[in-house]
């Protein structure tokens, strides 16, 4: 199977919506009185898979041209893909009772709030277990990547609800202290991370290093420096970095924090961008 755009989208969306669902949970936890951004992130959830697992059903290496393909997949159980479609297939209705539940305002069930932290970690880390499993693209046969993918489905998760909040529940977004410096230390491991998985590319033979050139210096050039590199790291943390220096009185009910807002559209563009290289270097390395 040769993968494509759609496959970064749905990698993406897959992954932001398991570190939505975590992020609910870490608010739920955390700061129980924040009901509306608590709702928000569970609501999401379902809405972000639901689209992802459309982009994969039409492309399947097969697009409208055969979408019946996609049931063909659901039956091969020793296939990285079709684990990861079993996951989705528990984790969805889970995310869809609780998004109802949280519009009818009813309690979420502790056990299911814990089978649905439990299926958002196993989605996370699938995706980056799926490109891994291609013992011939160096880039995606990488130890790192599972654990980088799982990195950025946090972050572009905790930035969709971010910026939900930043823009409809402002008074009790700016009571959440905490997912500041939780973003900031996961951004940095994601850069650490990216770093890594290329070291460790650049070492696996001719393959790996084009690879690697391809995203450093070649076509992938602009969307790995100024997609992931500058918009979706540097700039959220020099962001968050000069936000958390202000004195709290003067963050305090200011509205709309722009700044913040463009810290978070950063990190979502950043997690995109982060999927469609790794994708496409791969692919590329397969087809030349």
């Amino acid at each position: 199977m040769i993968w494509g755009p759609m496959i970064a989208i749905y990698l993406f969306l897959a992954g932001a919506g398991a570190g939505a669902f975590l992020t609910a949970s870490l608010i739920s936890y955390k700061y129980p009185t924040a009901h509306k951004m608590r709702k928000w992130g569970r609501i999401i959830v379902p809405v972000l898979l639901g689209i992802g697992l459309l982009m994969l059903m039409l492309d399947a290496e097969a697009g409208l041209k055969n979408p019946l393909r996609f049931f063909g997949l659901i039956n091969n159980p020793a296939s990285v893909m079709t684990i990861g479609v079993y996951i989705i297939c528990v984790f969805m209705p889970i995310s869809l009772i609780v998004a109802a539940l949280e519009l009818f305002n009813k309690s979420v069930p502790r056990a299911l709030d814990i089978a649905g932290d439990i299926g958002a970690v196993c989605l996370a880390g699938y995706t980056g277990f799926l490109l891994g499993d291609s013992l011939g693209v160096p880039l995606w046969h990488n130890s790192v990547l599972p654990a980088l993918f799982i990195i950025s489905a946090l972050t572009s998760g905790m930035a969709m609800v971010a910026l939900i909040g930043i823009f409809t529940e402002a008074e009790e977004y700016e009571k959440m202290t905490l997912l500041r410096p939780i973003h900031m230390v996961l951004a940095v491991l994601e850069l650490l991370l990216i770093i890594a998985m290329l070291v460790i590319a650049s070492g696996k033979g001719a393959a790996g290093a084009e690879s690697v050139a391809m995203i450093t210096t070649g076509s992938l050039a602009i969307p790995f420096w100024l997609g992931i590199v500058t918009i979706g790291l540097l700039m959220p943390l020099v962001i968050d970095a000069l936000a958390a220096r202000k004195p709290k009185v003067e963050k305090a009910h200011t509205g709309v924090a722009i700044d913040e807002a463009v810290a978070q559209s950063g990190v979502v563009v950043g997690g995109f961008m982060l999927r469609f290289v790794v994708v496409m270097a791969g692919v590329t390395m397969i087809l030349f």
